[in-house]
C-alpha cells in the first residue's frame, strides 16, 4: 500500500493544495465582476480612489525605501553572496541575462507606455502647468520615463535575493515564498496553513496579472493589425491573434529557458534595435536625439520632485500623475513576486549584486531609450500637426493613436509589422516566463535539481488563456485591471517578509564568508572558519 501510494505521489505534477484554491479565489472575483461589471467597476474605482486620497504617501515611501534596500544589499557584504556554487560560472552570458531580465520586466507594456503616456500627462499635467503646452509635453515624456525608474525595478527584484537564495545556496526542494520565510516562522507555520495561505496569496496576483497583461497586451498587436490590413478591431480578431500568440508562448514555455526564453530574449533585443534606428534613420532622428537629452535633463533635475509628488495642496482634484503613479505601483506589485521567482531561478551563479544592479541598470537604460523614441517621435508629429494625438487619445482611446503614429512614417507598412512583432514577443516572453514560473512554484518536483515539467508549462498557459479570453469576451478587463492594482497591498507585507528572510539566512549561514568568489574572500575567513568548527 504503501508503495502504491508513492507512486501515486510521483504522477501529480502540481501541488493542488495552492493551485486549486488560488485558481477558485480568481474564478470566485471574475464572476460577480462579469455579472455586475458597471457596478463592480464603481465599487472599485471607489476603493482604488480611497488609496489614492488617503495612502499615495505610502507607495511613494514604499518604492523608495524597496531603492534604498536594494543598494545595501548590493554594496554591503551581502552583495558579494554567490547564488550557487562560488566555483561555478554564471548559467547565462551577462548580455543573455540582462536580455532576459528586460524582456521580463518591460514587456510589451513599454511599447504603450513610451508611444502614449506622454499624451495622457499633456492632457492633465502636475505642478500647474497648461493642458497642451510645450511644458506640458515636455513633463509627459519626463513622466513616461519616470514610470520605468529604479523604483519600479526595485520593486519587481527584491524578492528575488530570499528566493535565489534558497533555491541555489540551500537548495530547497520547494520553490515557495513560504520556503523563504522559514527561517522567520519556523516549521510548523511554514509546513500548516499559514505557509499555504503566502504560496495562496503569491498565486492569485500572479494568475490575476498574467490574465490582464494578455487582455492589454491583445489591443496593442490588434490595433496594429487592423490598421495594417484595413479590418476592424473585432473578438475574432483578437481571438485569432490570441491563438497565435498562445501557440508561440506555449512553444516556448515547452522549450525551456535555454531554447525558448533566451533566445527569444536576444532576439528581441536586436529586434528593437533595428526599429530604433529605423525610426531614427526614417523620421525625425535630429528631433528625436535633442527632445530625449532635453528630456533626460527633465528626468534628472526633477526625479526627487516626482518621486515624492502627492499634489497635496490641491484639495479638490487630482492630476494623471499622483493617481497613476499609485496605479502603476500597485500594479506593479502584483508582478513583484513574480518578476522576482524568475530573477532568482535564471541568476544561478550570479552575485546578489549582480542579480540586483542588472536588474536596477539594464531594463531602466533600455527604457528610457525607448520611451526617449516612441514619445519623440508621437511628439514630433502632434507638433507638426501630421498626427492630432491628444484629441485622438481624449476620444478614441491610447491604443488607437499608436497606428496612427507608426503610419506617418516613410514605409509604413515595415513600421506597422516590425511594431507588431517586437510587441507579440515581449508578450511571448512575458507569459512565456510567468507560465514558466507558476509551474516551477506549483510543481512537486525538486527545483533545485530539475526544471518544471513541460506538460505543467502547457497546462498552466491554457488556463491563463481561458480566463482572459473570458474576461475579455464579456469586457470583464477593467474591473480586474483594478483588482490587480488592489492586490498588491498584500504582497507589501510579502516583499518585505522576504527581504528580512534573506538578510537572515545569510547571517545564519555566514554566506558572506563562505559563499563568495576567491577574489571577494575576507582575510579573516580561516578564523571564523575555526569559530565555526
Amino acid at each position: 500500500m504503501e508503495n502504491n501510494s508513492g507512486k501515486k505521489k510521483k504522477t501529480h505534477l502540481i501541488d493542488y493544495r495552492i493551485f486549486a484554491p488560488a485558481l477558485l479565489i480568481v474564478i470566485a472575483i471574475c464572476i460577480p465582476l462579469v455579472i455586475y461589471e458597471q457596478r463592480s467597476l464603481e465599487v472599485l474605482n471607489s476603493i482604488f480612489n480611497s488609496i489614492v486620497n488617503n495612502f499615495r504617501w505610502g507607495y511613494l515611501w514604499y518604492a523608495i525605501i524597496l531603492v534604498a534596500a536594494g543598494l545595501f544589499f548590493s554594496f554591503s557584504k551581502y552583495g558579494k553572496v554567490v547564488l550557487g556554487d562560488p566555483m561555478e560560472k554564471p548559467r547565462f552570458t551577462l548580455f543573455e541575462y540582462a536580455s532576459i531580465l528586460i524582456a521580463m520586466g518591460l514587456g510589451s507594456t513599454i511599447m504603450r507606455t513610451g508611444m502614449v503616456e506622454w499624451a495622457n500627462v499633456a492632457i492633465d499635467p502636475p505642478f500647474g502647468v497648461e493642458a497642451g503646452s510645450t511644458e506640458a509635453l515636455l513633463w509627459g515624456n519626463t513622466y513616461a520615463m519616470f514610470l520605468w525608474s529604479f523604483q519600479t525595478f526595485a520593486v519587481f527584484v527584491m524578492a528575488a535575493p530570499a528566493m535565489a537564495y534558497i533555491l541555489h545556496v540551500r537548495r530547497k526542494p520547494l520553490f515557495r515564498i513560504s520556503e523563504a520565510c522559514r527561517v522567520i516562522f519556523g516549521d510548523k507555520f511554514t509546513d500548516g496553513f499559514g505557509g499555504k495561505v503566502l504560496d495562496v496569496t503569491f498565486l492569485v496576483s500572479i494568475l490575476a496579472g498574467a490574465a490582464v497583461t494578455l487582455g492589454l497586451g491583445a489591443p496593442i498587436i490588434t490595433n496594429n493589425l487592423s490598421e495594417l490590413l484595413n479590418i476592424e478591431v473585432t473578438f475574432t480578431l483578437t481571438l485569432i491573434v490570441t491563438v497565435i500568440w498562445v501557440l508561440l508562448f506555449s512553444l516556448s514555455a515547452y522549450l525551456g529557458i535555454e531554447r525558448g526564453i533566451k533566445r527569444l530574449s536576444t532576439l528581441n533585443m536586436y529586434l528593437a534595435g533595428g526599429f530604433a534606428l529605423f525610426v531614427m534613420i526614417l523620421g525625425p532622428g535630429i528631433f528625436i536625439l535633442n527632445f530625449f537629452t532635453e528630456t533626460m535633463g527633465s528626468l534628472i533635475s526633477n526625479y526627487v520632485d516626482l518621486s515624492t509628488y502627492t499634489n497635496s495642496l490641491n484639495m479638490e482634484s487630482t492630476t494623471r500623475v499622483e493617481s497613476n503613479t499609485v496605479f502603476w505601483f500597485a500594479y506593479n506589485l502584483t508582478w513583484a513576486m513574480l518578476h522576482s521567482v524568475f530573477a532568482a531561478k535564471i541568476s544561478r551563479g550570479r552575485t546578489i549584486k549582480e542579480m540586483i544592479l542588472t536588474y536596477l541598470l539594464a531594463p531602466t537604460l533600455i527604457s528610457w531609450i525607448a520611451t526617449g523614441i516612441l514619445g519623440g517621435l508621437g511628439i514630433q508629429r502632434f507638433l507638426t500637426g501630421d498626427v492630432d494625438v491628444l484629441n485622438i487619445v481624449s476620444d478614441k482611446g491610447e491604443m488607437a493613436v499608436i497606428p496612427e503614429i507608426l503610419s506617418s512614417l516613410p514605409l509604413e507598412n515595415v513600421a506597422l509589422v516590425i511594431f507588431i512583432v517586437i510587441a507579440t514577443i515581449f508578450l511571448t516572453t512575458t507569459l512565456d516566463s510567468t507560465t514558466y514560473t507558476i509551474a516551477a512554484y506549483t510543481g512537486t518536483q525538486n527545483m533545485s535539481k530539475s526544471e518544471p515539467p513541460r506538460t505543467l508549462r502547457i497546462i498552466v498557459a491554457a488556463i491563463i488563456t481561458a480566463l482572459a479570453l473570458v474576461l475579455m469576451r464579456v469586457g470583464g478587463l477593467p474591473p480586474l485591471e483594478v483588482v490587480s492594482g488592489l492586490m498588491g497591498l498584500p504582497i507589501i507585507v510579502l516583499q518585505l517578509l522576504t527581504i528580512f528572510a534573506a538578510k537572515k539566512m545569510i547571517d545564519e549561514d555566514k554566506a558572506f564568508i563562505h559563499n563568495v568568489r576567491k577574489k571577494d574572500e575576507p582575510q579573516d575567513k580561516k578564523r571564523y572558519s575555526k569559530v565555526d568548527n
